[in-house]
C-alpha cells in the first residue's frame, strides 16, 4: 500500500519549502518532493534581496510592496543571521530618466508602506563623502540618495526553512522527481523516482511548486488540469573581484533605465540583473554573451575602476529564471504577483504556484495553504510561521 499525506509538495525552491513549513506548522502530513538538490534553481539564482521592491512603485504594484516590506521586517526578526539591513545607494546624475523630485517621493511612500520604521529612513549623503562610495564616477553627479532594504543568501535561507519544516514533522525526499499524477474525487494518486525506484504515494492535495518546470508538471497531471499562458524571462548576474564597502548601488541602465543592482555578495561584487526571454529547458539556463556584455558595460558606466579589461575579470557568472504572465512589451512592466491556480473552486486536488518574489516566500505560503484548507482534514496545529525562527545549519 503506497503512503498517505495530507499535502505533497513537488519543488525544493523556496515557495516549495516554505510550503512544507507552513503545512507542517498547520499539523498535516507533508511530503516534499525535489529531483536536484534544495534551491538548485531559481531559489539559489536570485539577486538576494528581502525587498520591498522600489521599483514595483513605477507600475503601481502598491499591495505587492507593501506586503514584501511587511515580510521584510519579519525576516529581519525571525531570521537575523540569515537577512540583514544593507543600506543602499541611488546616484543621479544630469542624464539620469529618473530625476529628483520623483526619486524623493517614491522613498516617502516606500516609508510609509513600511510604517515608518527605523528601516524605512532615507536621505542623501552629503557632495564631502561622495569620494567614499567605492569609485563612483563623479562626472555629471547631481545627487545620491540613501534608503535601507534586506540582503540574504537565498539557498541558505532556503535550506533553513526546510529545516524548519522537517522539526515539525516534514518528510523529504531528494533526489525525488515528480512524474505525474492521477486526480480521484478525494484527492491524487502522485508518480514519483526516487533514488532511481519508481513508487507512489496519496494525498489530499498536490502542491505544484516546481518553479520553472511547474507548466510541464502542470501537464503531466490526468485528467488534464487548465494550465495558464505564461513565460520564462531569463536574469544574469555577474561575480567579480572588489566588493563595494559601503553597500548596495542601485543604478539605471545608460542604455535602457532599467534597474541594476551592484552588490556584495561572499566577499565578491555581484551585479545583475537581465530580463531576457527563455525558451528551451529550464535545466540549459546559462548567461548569454550579450547579456556579460550589457552587464559590464553598466558596470564600467558606474565605477571607472571597472574600465581596466584586468581589472574586470569575471570570477563568475550564473542565470536564473522567473515565471511572468505572457503579455506583450517590456517584462518590467509585468506583475510579480505569485499566482496560485487550483484545479478547481471547490477541494483542490491540485494547487500550482506560479511566478513570485523571493521576499513574500511566507505570505505566498500562507496564502496557498488557505487556499486548499478545503481539501485538508483539521489537525491540531504545531506553530505559526509568523513565530518560527529560521537559522543557518
Amino acid at each position: 500500500m503506497s503512503a498517505r499525506y495530507d499535502v505533497v509538495i513537488a519543488g525544493g525552491g523556496i515557495h516549495g519549502t516554505g510550503m512544507a513549513q507552513a503545512a507542517a506548522a498547520a499539523g498535516h502530513s507533508v511530503l516534499l518532493l525535489e529531483q536536484g538538490a534544495l534551491a538548485c534553481g531559481s531559489s539559489s539564482r536570485s539577486s538576494k534581496l528581502i525587498h520591498g521592491g522600489l521599483r514595483y512603485l513605477e507600475s503601481g504594484q502598491l499591495r505587492l510592496v507593501h506586503e514584501s516590506l511587511r515580510e521584510r521586517a519579519l525576516m529581519l526578526r525571525l531570521a537575523p543571521e540569515l537577512v540583514h539591513l544593507q543600506k543602499f545607494y541611488i546616484p543621479l546624475y544630469e542624464h539620469s530618466r529618473r530625476k529628483s523630485w520623483q526619486l524623493r517621493l517614491g522613498l516617502s511612500l516606500y516609508a510609509l508602506l513600511a510604517g515608518l520604521d527605523s528601516a524605512a529612513h532615507f536621505g542623501t549623503v552629503p557632495r564631502s563623502e561622495w569620494a567614499s562610495l567605492d569609485g563612483l564616477e563623479m562626472e555629471g553627479l547631481r545627487r545620491v540618495f540613501w534608503y535601507h532594504d534586506a540582503q540574504t543568501d537565498d539557498a541558505l535561507l532556503t535550506a533553513a526553512v526546510m529545516r524548519s519544516a522537517q522539526s515539525l514533522g516534514a518528510e523529504l525526499a531528494l533526489p525525488a522527481r515528480c512524474t505525474g499524477a492521477t486526480l480521484h474525487d478525494e484527492g491524487v494518486q502522485v508518480r514519483y523516482v526516487h533514488d532511481g525506484v519508481e513508487r507512489e504515494c496519496s494525498a489530499r492535495v498536490l502542491v505544484n511548486a516546481a518553479g520553472p518546470w511547474a507548466q510541464a508538471l502542470a501537464r503531466t497531471i490526468t485528467p488534464a488540469i487548465s494550465v495558464p499562458a505564461l513565460e520564462l524571462v531569463q536574469g544574469t548576474h555577474l561575480l567579480l573581484d572588489g566588493p563595494p564597502q559601503r553597500g548596495v548601488y542601485y543604478i539605471e541602465s545608460p542604455r535602457d533605465g532599467r534597474a541594476i543592482f551592484v552588490m556584495p555578495f561572499r566577499g565578491q561584487l555581484m551585479v545583475g540583473t537581465t530580463e531576457v526571454r527563455f525558451h528551451g529547458d529550464p535545466a540549459a539556463v546559462a548567461p548569454g554573451p550579450h547579456e556579460v556584455h550589457y552587464l559590464l558595460g553598466v558596470l564600467r558606466h558606474y565605477f571607472p575602476r571597472f574600465r581596466d579589461a584586468a581589472a574586470s575579470g569575471l570570477r563568475g557568472e550564473f542565470a536564473g529564471l522567473r515565471v511572468l504572465p505572457a503579455g506583450g512589451g517590456h517584462a518590467f512592466h509585468r506583475s510579480r504577483e505569485t499566482m496560485l491556480v487550483p484545479d478547481r473552486d471547490a477541494k483542490p486536488r491540485v494547487l500550482s504556484i506560479y511566478g513570485g518574489k523571493l521576499t513574500t516566500w511566507r505570505a505566498v505560503s500562507a496564502r496557498a495553504l488557505a487556499h486548499i484548507a478545503s481539501s485538508l482534514p483539521r489537525r491540531k496545529a504545531r506553530a505559526r510561521t509568523d513565530q518560527l525562527e529560521l537559522r543557518p545549519a
